[in-house]
C-alpha cells in the first residue's frame, strides 16, 4: 500500500474537514513526480474507508459503512467530513485541530491494473484503491518511497534495494 499527505484541516465542533488529497498538485516521490487525476478515487468512495490516527490501525478514528466518515470526490480533489469519537485518539486529534497543530492528512492506497499513466518519469493517478484516510500529527510526508521504487521498477529488485539504501543514507 501506498500513502500520500496533504494538509488541509478545519474543526467544526467534533468534527474536523478538508481534504485527504487534491487534484493536479504535482508530489516528487523518490525519482519520479506523481499527480492525480480528477475522477480517480470515484470507483473507492462506495468501499468501507477507515479514518486512522497516523496510518495506525489500532487507532480507529472513524469509518465510511459507519457514517462517521464521509468521502466526496469534487473538482479540487477527495474531501472529508469526520466526526471524531470520544476516545483518547479522537480528543487529542480535536484539541490539535483547534490549535493547529496536526500537521496535515494522508491517504493509503493500492494502485490497480490500468489506474496509472507513466510519461517519463511522471506518474498520474487515474484510478486508486482507497484504503484509508489518516490524520497526521507530526509532519506530513511520503514515507512509503521505497513501496513507491518498487511500482516504478516492476521487480528491478537490485535497483530498488540500490536507491533503498541511497535513500536511507542520504536521510542519515
Amino acid at each position: 500500500m501506498e500513502r500520500r499527505a496533504f494538509a488541509e484541516i478545519r474543526t467544526a465542533g467534533r468534527r474536523i474537514e478538508g481534504y485527504a488529497a487534491t487534484f493536479g498538485t504535482e508530489a516528487r516521490i523518490g525519482t519520479f513526480v506523481e499527480t492525480i487525476a480528477p475522477g480517480a478515487f470515484k470507483g473507492a468512495l462506495g468501499g468501507d474507508v477507515l479514518a486512522l490516527l497516523d496510518h495506525d490501525q489500532s487507532k480507529v478514528l472513524g469509518r465510511t459503512r459507519s457514517g462517521t466518515l464521509r468521502l466526496t470526490e469534487d473538482a479540487r480533489g477527495l474531501a472529508f467530513s469526520l466526526d471524531l469519537p470520544d476516545t483518547q485518539a479522537g480528543r487529542d486529534v480535536l484539541a490539535l485541530a483547534r490549535r493547529g497543530d496536526l500537521g496535515g492528512m494522508s491517504f493509503g492506497f493500492t494502485v490497480p491494473k490500468g489506474g496509472e499513466s507513466w510519461q517519463g518519469e511522471h506518474r498520474t493517478l487515474r484510478t486508486v484503491g482507497l484504503r484509508e484516510i489518516s490524520v497526521v500529527q507530526a509532519w506530513p510526508a511520503y514515507p512509503d518511497t521505497e513501496i513507491a521504487l518498487r511500482n516504478l521498477h516492476n521487480g528491478a529488485d537490485a535497483l530498488r534495494r540500490h536507491r533503498v539504501l541511497v535513500l536511507a543514507e542520504v536521510s542519515k
